[in-house]
């Protein structure tokens, strides 16, 4: 028990459901690949998120979904009523922060559903990392993105992400 505890400090290998008020967030699977290609192969999500291929194809979410034995980067999905609505990405950062990144489906924008999936992954990786900063990058220009995330309790701390225009924005380890 004590070296399985001391592993998952280390690895998201595991990370546990969360229900929130209108959502389920879980880990992604194989059976979610055709959700989260008809979710993400959308220009305004491509178009952000630096990694993402135009288009989106079936191939490309099995392997953003991966094998489901997941230690230093980990997708997760946010369900309404059994639909995919946002993708929610989790990553190691060295011993001292996890960052996460999203995007939101078209027709699930503007109804609240990115602040709640966000928030109920940061109650996922408190409980998990309570050491750890937990991190994102967000373009100063992305008003909606910049709202979730201070609405979710980061703070902008003014300096430069690792990507090109984009700013650090932290919650400080509990």
């Amino acid at each position: 028990m004590f070296f399985r505890t001391l592993a998952s400090r280390y690895s998201l290998s595991n990370l546990p459901a969360q229900a929130t008020e209108r959502l389920r967030i879980a880990p992604l699977v194989q059976a979610d690949a055709e959700a989260v290609r008809a979710l993400t192969d959308d220009p305004a999500i491509t178009r952000v998120v630096d990694f993402l291929p135009t288009p989106f194809t079936l191939d490309h979410a099995r392997r953003l979904i991966g094998s489901g034995k997941p230690v230093k980067d980990c997708f997760l999905g946010a369900k309404a009523d059994g639909a995919l609505v946002a993708v929610i990405g989790v990553h190691l950062r060295g011993e001292h922060a996890v960052e996460i990144g999203y995007w939101v489906g078209g027709a699930a924008r503007g109804r609240g559903y990115g602040s709640e999936a966000v928030a109920g992954v940061v109650a996922i990786l408190r409980k998990r990392f309570p050491h750890r900063f937990i991190v994102a990058e967000c373009r100063p220009e992305n008003a909606a993105s910049r709202g979730l995330l201070l609405k979710t309790g980061f703070r902008d701390t003014g300096d430069e992400g690792h990507r090109p225009g984009r700013r650090i924005f932290s919650l400080d380890p509990v």
